[in-house]
């Protein structure tokens, strides 16, 4: 029983351990492909802890994916990013956490798209609000912004973040989830019998996973354009121009419902 136990634990430890590199990595390769709102990256990198997460569980994933994090916006500092300290880690600890534990007790795909929407929500907001009300605005005293500011930066870059990272989250994740439960059959838990997860993607729930992100998006990206949003856009992110904004919400909310109409006439 000890043994057993003794077993379990390590494994768990080298997860979390090779979940932290490789996402570090992972991050470290897009770490200067920045937001159009000023700060933030582009972090496709987020299948990473997931494929962890379904598994070996949501204590893995969450420290693999908060300790990767820290290690990557530290190497691109080159110093010890008290930023990511104070906001990345948390939202990645948290969203991680989450979506192991959605998907720890059953595995369907219905679960994983909820689970890698509530992950992407939950996770980013944490990361936004912190960073930009706690970090840049409290600790750094860059942002002299109102409340209500901060809050539309905030929010802003949970969009993005949301927006950029789901089509790889629905699209890559079930691929190598699919591939590495058949190549390495015996990596599945009990849990999560191979049948389940070879059994066919829902087209409904993933249709409507994508198409409403898609065209909330393009809405967005409208609305930005011609209404009170384009100055407000303007001031919080300090732009000339909110054409970066825009070309952000059109390109990510077209292909996000590309995806979901291609998924749903596919037969």
């Amino acid at each position: 029983m000890s043994t057993k136990t003794g077993n379990s634990k390590s494994l768990l430890v080298t997860a979390t351990a090779l979940c932290a590199a490789l996402y570090a990595v992972g991050c470290y390769s897009t770490a200067y492909i920045p937001s159009p709102w000023g700060f933030g990256q582009f972090r496709p990198a987020v299948v990473i802890p997931a494929l962890f997460g379904t598994f070996f569980g949501p204590l893995p994933s969450a420290l693999g994916a908060a300790i990767g994090t820290l290690i990557a916006d530290s190497m691109k500092r080159g110093s010890l990013h008290i930023g990511s300290l104070i906001a990345a880690v948390p939202g990645n600890f948290i969203g991680f956490y989450i979506y192991g534990e959605i998907l720890k007790k059953k595995f369907t795909w219905s679960r994983f798209i909820a689970a890698s929407l509530l992950t992407l929500i939950i996770g980013n907001a944490i990361v936004a609000f912190l960073y930009v009300f706690l970090y840049k605005s409290l600790f750094l005293y860059e942002l002299p912004f109102s409340i209500e500011k901060l809050s539309f930066l905030s929010i802003g870059l949970t969009i993005y973040w949301f927006a950029t990272m789901l089509p790889f989250m629905l699209l890559l994740t079930p691929l190598l989830i699919r591939l590495i439960a058949t190549a390495i059959p015996g990596i599945v838990p009990e849990r999560k019998l191979i049948s389940d997860i070879r059994t066919e993607f829902p087209k409904r729930s993933f249709t409507l996973a994508t198409i409403i992100p898609g065209i909330v998006l393009i809405m967005l990206g409208i609305a930005t354009s011609i209404t009170p949003l384009r100055d407000l856009t303007m001031s919080v992110a300090r732009l000339n121009s909110t054409l970066p904004v825009e070309l952000a919400y059109y390109c990510t909310g077209s292909v996000l419902t590309a995806m979901g109409v291609t998924i749903q006439v596919k037969k």
